[in-house]
């Protein structure tokens, strides 16, 4: 802990911007001589007299105590990483979220008031839009499209499980308990549950990417968490709605089951516009780099509003903008625009978030709470049971559709992963006051506090201890690229055949248009990828200088000391050796019109050569198989040319001699040396040869007609 030295910086320096915030107006300039009031009017009749220094800090208030909050923020983040051990026992967003309760003390200390709360249009509107951009533009493409129909079904039906269950038990529980909870109606609690199941996606990121939890697992609690809160502010919005009238018909219940569908659509659509006209844009920024990644912001930040303003989902229509513009975006700017892109929208999302945790511990002090033991309890107990019980029934039924079961240990660290952030604090202080906001307000805070620190804490040794599979630690080659793509073309292929319209048919059926129609629209001539192989190597350059690959595991082992020159000699004559040793061998090439002949090793290194008492076996009809031409057909070498393929020696010309490939010059020698060959050899010795011939040739054709 003695390395947590920015603490006490980022202590004193909050604690400074906060008496300077209540410094004492001065009168008349008589507090210090020297010193300009800005409070002064400026229509006054006082002389004004030249001054060598003066102070106006209400002029730079308020952009002066922002950057002194994300400096808090920044250095709080930094002494984390510099901690020794903590990061390896307790999550980031504790330690962040300890900071603020400290600082958070301290301003109440010294002011006796609470302190500045985060509220609710600067969360939504200016907090979480970069958190969510920046998990959308990275999001693995790959894994959440093949695993959407199980997100979804998490994200819907599980949120409606979990709202609809804890509202209806917490309602049980207010009849349960008339005296002090009897004031909460029905509505009440279904508004209570619509926030309190919102399982916030920044701190699901904070806990589950220290963790490197397998691919699989890691998108459907991330793909969850981030659809379940376009689903919990819908229904939230919803119950709202409700709230305000003077009385709920079954009309209102069917109109709005179509304003949730339509708050969905609605933001994907949006989002899906502004992510075409982004990539459309991204195509003429190639005489102008430097404004290249200003577009990424804007237009997905544009598409955040436009969707708030027309009451659709912000947070999907920044998350499909992300993941339509990506690959086109990737393709149109430069290698340094990609590169500004990528660390601007991780610095941007990480301070928002250590902004988020930070404000979560310092709205916390505060004096309005108010606490009810059974309405306490239940609710941290109801969020574990009906989470729990909505993710072993819906699991059971979508492991029968799925091809990769949800094990059991999966199913449990989803359970478990559910963990609540700012998105609830934030909605809570949106209720209309009645008498039981307080409680809600602080019944909201420990299930955070709960979640964030029990949860979040024990996480990662229930995820050692159940063994839970692990992410894999290095990027992919292209290798295994090409032999997915492979993989996924036959699957299609197969799904074609059989008629059946799986992932991979649709998937197959995308890219074909993408290929035809958007990447000519929205991608450059001059930026197109002449081959697949060649996207797929430029994909794995940005991963590997995006830094996606895990950290390596620390070897427990003393490190390895330097090799000597002798050593390094050694290992340099043993390789040679073995490669020279390597190239030696000569072993037969295979051929569809052969067979290997049974020969040992020590002939197959024998010269290819014959004695001159056999001209015509070494010389004349001695034949190469080359490699096939253009036309279909094969060549035939001499001797002189022999290749790495297959030799076939044979007396015979009726076998090795095919029409019109024998060079006309071996035919030649052939017809020229046959008289003297006569005069030199015996008649027992030709009769041998003849039979030995015969022998051979049978034994190739038979083989050839097996062939």
């Amino acid at each position: 802990m003695a390395a947590l030295w920015p603490l006490p910086l980022l202590i004193s320096g909050s604690l400074w911007a906060c008496l300077a915030m209540n410094l004492p107006e001065p009168h008349n300039g008589s507090l210090l001589v020297g010193f300009n009031t800005s409070h002064v009017s400026p229509s006054a009749d006082l002389p004004s007299a030249l001054r060598v220094f003066s102070l106006d800090y209400h002029h730079v208030q308020a952009p002066f105590e922002i950057v002194l909050w994300i400096m808090l923020a920044s250095l709080a983040k930094l002494g984390f990483h510099w901690s020794g051990r903590v990061p390896a026992v307790v999550p980031e967003s504790c330690v962040l979220i300890m900071v603020g309760l400290l600082v958070g003390g301290v301003i109440y200390g010294v002011r006796h008031s609470a302190p500045p709360t985060l509220s609710a249009d600067a969360f939504f509107l200016f907090l979480l839009p970069p958190i969510v951009l920046d998990a959308g533009y990275f999001l693995p493409g790959r894994l959440f499209f093949e695993n959407l129909g199980t997100i979804l079904w998490y994200a819907v039906l599980g949120t409606l499980w979990n709202i609809l269950g804890i509202g209806l038990s917490l309602y049980g529980v207010c009849l349960l308990a008339p005296s002090s909870l009897g004031d909460i109606s029905l509505l009440h609690c279904l508004l209570f549950g619509s926030l309190i199941a919102a399982v916030d996606p920044v701190a699901v990121l904070s806990v589950f990417q220290e963790m490197h939890v397998n691919e699989q697992l890691h998108i459907l609690v991330f793909g969850e968490s981030l659809l379940n809160d376009a689903v919990t502010v819908v229904l939230y919005k919803l119950f709202e709605s409700f709230l305000r009238l003077s009385s709920v018909t079954g009309l209102d219940v069917l109109v709005g089951g179509c304003r949730v569908v339509v708050v969905g659509l609605g933001g994907l659509f949006v989002g899906l516009f502004f992510g075409l006209v982004t990539a459309l844009t991204s195509r003429f920024t190639s005489r102008a780099q430097v404004i290249a990644p200003l577009f990424v912001f804007l237009y997905s930040y544009l598409s955040y509003l436009t969707s708030e303003m027309l009451h659709f989902s912000g947070i999907v229509a920044i998350v499909t903008c992300a993941v339509t513009m990506k690959q086109y975006v990737e393709a149109n700017v430069s290698e340094h625009s990609n590169t500004s892109i990528q660390y601007f929208l991780k610095m941007w999302s990480s301070v928002s978030e250590t902004l988020i945790f930070i404000f979560l511990g310092v709205s916390t002090i505060q004096d309005i709470h108010m606490w009810s033991w059974p309405f306490v309890c239940s609710t941290l107990l109801l969020c574990l049971v009906w989470r729990t019980t909505g993710v072993l029934l819906l699991t059971a039924v979508v492991n029968k559709l799925r091809r990769n079961a949800v094990t059991f240990r999966d199913q449990f660290i989803i359970a478990y992963g559910g963990l609540r952030g700012a998105i609830c604090f934030s909605l809570v202080f949106l209720i209309d006051d009645f008498p039981k906001k307080r409680l809600f307000i602080t019944t909201t805070i420990v299930v955070i506090l709960f979640t964030v620190f029990v949860q979040g804490m024990t996480i990662k040794p229930l995820v050692e201890l159940l063994d839970v599979k692990r992410k894999k630690r290095a990027l992919p080659t292209v290798s295994e690229e090409i032999h997915s793509r492979l993989l996924d073309h036959l699957l299609s292929g197969i799904e074609d055949v059989v008629g059946y319209w799986g992932q991979h048919y649709w998937k197959d059926r995308f890219e074909q248009f993408n290929r035809k129609y958007l990447r000519r629209v929205l991608i450059g001539e001059h930026h197109q990828a002449r081959s697949s192989i060649l996207r797929v190597y430029q994909e794995l350059e940005r991963r590997e200088q995006r830094g996606e690959e895990a950290p390596p595991v620390v070897d427990p082992r003393p490190s390895s000391r330097p090799l000597l020159p002798e050593e390094m000699d050694s290992i340099r004559r043993i390789l040679s050796r073995n490669l020279q040793n390597f190239n030696n061998k000569q072993t037969p090439a295979y051929s569809r019109h052969t067979l290997h002949q049974n020969v040992t090793t020590d002939r197959m290194r024998k010269p290819l050569h014959r004695h001159m008492s056999l001209p015509l076996r070494c010389t004349y009809n001695t034949i190469t198989h080359c490699p096939q031409r253009d036309d279909g057909e094969f060549s035939y070498r001499g001797r002189a040319q022999l290749s790495r393929s297959h030799t076939v020696c044979s007396a015979s010309r009726r076998w090795s001699e095919p029409p019109g490939t024998l060079v006309p010059a071996l035919q030649d020698r052939t017809l020229d040396h046959k008289p003297a060959e006569e005069e030199h050899h015996s008649p027992q010795h030709k009769a041998a040869i003849e039979r030995a011939t015969k022998k051979h040739l049978s034994f190739v054709l038979e083989n050839e007609k097996q062939l």
